[in-house]
């Protein structure tokens, strides 16, 4: 009876584990990449697989350049801040390896931000579903 009723857990959980894979499934996402580009250091803060919080990286050697999964439905941000001595920095964003954007910070504490939408996750899986 013992051997019987261990037999039964065991089952069910090689039964039950067929759907774990399905429960555990990652939100939809995007490939994107940051590049900032120029001399010295910068101040870089980009949004990361969070979705809602900005990963900051503090005198960051350029050029830098940084690929994430970004989740369907938040927009992709990368923030450039230079120091006092100044200079040049240009920031690029690509999404999915495609180029969307480009801007450039000068000067003292020149900023500048390279920003992009992405599809909320319904939009895209109706549109992957069309192809």
């Amino acid at each position: 009876m013992l051997l019987l009723a261990c037999g039964a857990f065991v089952a069910y959980g090689v039964l039950d584990s067929d759907d774990a894979p399905a429960r555990q499934q990652a939100s939809p996402a995007a490939g994107v990449t940051y590049e900032v580009l120029g001399e010295g250091t910068a101040d870089i803060s980009y949004r990361g697989p969070s979705g809602d919080r900005a990963t900051v990286v503090t005198n960051a050697r350029l050029p830098w350049k940084k690929t994430v999964s970004v989740p369907l439905g938040a927009s992709p941000i990368v923030n450039v801040t230079l120091g006092e001595k100044g200079g040049t920095a240009s920031c690029t964003l690509a999404v999915r390896g495609r180029h969307v954007q480009r801007a450039t910070a000068t000067g003292a504490f020149g900023r500048t931000t390279c920003s992009s939408e992405l599809p909320a996750p319904e939009a895209s899986a109706a549109s992957e579903g069309a192809q």
